[in-house]
């Protein structure tokens, strides 16, 4: 597995991270403890370097169960973590956001307890927080930095002019966004300014949240607390419309010898020598399928293939529930 580094930053990760989200929340029922640590392992020792996680994902359980994973090869490795919602007294999330200094204080102390570690590798602002200027979430970070606590500062789903202002006060390594051949949002206006200031972007939902894989269709039921139920996109007349990114994709990979997931991931990674996916997934051979995605080579003739194909292909459906959706900057 190659290394990428992070924009302009020095950081650098495995060019395949894994995004653990979904072992403990967001797609059902958590999943087996030892059974995801072996599975992170598995990661480790096929080269992954990056693994990501948030205190939303449990919530906060997630955070545990990749700090005892990584506990073994933690100077090998490099964890993200977010912040930036809020939690009642019981630890359910309100869903409101939430930035102010002395919380993103808190809940960086309160990471590096459940990680096990003395220092986070890169902590993002999870959601912009309309109500805290942002100049003042980069000053805290940039404390925390001084301090020893974290050594890189990331911002998620932000829009150009709070990358702008944050960047001022304490440089951005890296923005966390979706991005994939059925989000592509962030070419018109991100990639542009990450590419000026020198910042990396980590790209989640690369495989538009399974569905790029092709093993997702209108007839598939998700479980009960699936995210998904309540995305617009995976509506079942969404998902039968969205079908035919799928067929072109299948179309092509069978072309090339390899999956659908796969060329989606080749195609993200052709894009810049600074972006990073994070799939992920909660099976070893879907671990094995996205990785073995960084030796697909494509050619300039195959991109604009793919491309252009799929820019004539209309994907129906919002991306965000609507609670989910006011949250993403512009």
């Amino acid at each position: 597995m190659r290394l990428r580094e992070l924009g302009k930053s020095g950081l650098e990760v495995s060019e395949i991270g894994l995004g653990c989200m979904g072992m403990s929340h967001g797609f059902g029922l958590p999943k087996d403890e030892q059974e995801m640590i072996s599975l992170i392992h598995g990661a480790i020792d096929r080269g992954v370097t990056f693994f990501d996680t948030a205190e939303m994902y449990g919530p906060f359980i997630n955070e545990i169960l990749v700090g005892k994973a990584l506990a073994p090869y933690r100077d090998r490795v490099v964890i993200a973590t977010k912040f930036g919602f809020e939690f009642d007294a019981s630890g359910k999330p309100t869903g409101d956001v939430n930035s102010r200094p002395e919380h993103i204080r808190q809940v960086a102390e309160a990471s590096l307890q459940r990680l096990g570690t003395s220092t986070i590798d890169l902590l993002y602002q999870h959601r912009v927080d309309p109500d805290v200027p942002i100049e003042e979430v980069a000053g805290a970070v940039k404390e925390l930095i001084r301090e020893g606590k974290v050594r890189h500062f990331g911002l998620s789903e932000a829009g150009v002019q709070n990358i702008r202002r944050a960047h001022k006060v304490q440089p951005v390594t890296a923005l966390q966004s979706e991005y994939s051949l059925w989000w592509r949002e962030p070419e018109e206006h991100i990639l542009p300014v990450l590419e000026e200031l020198g910042i990396g972007f980590v790209a989640f939902s690369p495989l538009g949240k399974g569905f790029l894989t092709g093993k997702i269709d209108e007839t598939t039921q998700f479980a009960p607390n699936d995210f998904r139920n309540s995305v617009p996109r995976f509506a079942e007349e969404n998902r039968a419309a969205n079908q035919a990114l799928v067929d072109l994709l299948k179309r092509v990979a069978g072309e090339k010898g390899v999956t659908p997931a796969q060329l989606a991931l080749a195609w993200l990674l052709a894009q810049k020598p600074w972006i990073v996916p994070i799939p992920g997934t909660t099976k070893i051979h879907r671990l094995e399928e996205n990785l073995a995605a960084a030796d697909v080579e494509l050619s300039v003739d195959d991109l604009r293939e793919i491309a252009d194909a799929a820019s004539r292909v209309q994907v129906v459906g919002a991306r965000y529930g609507e609670s989910s959706q006011r949250l993403i900057d512009r």
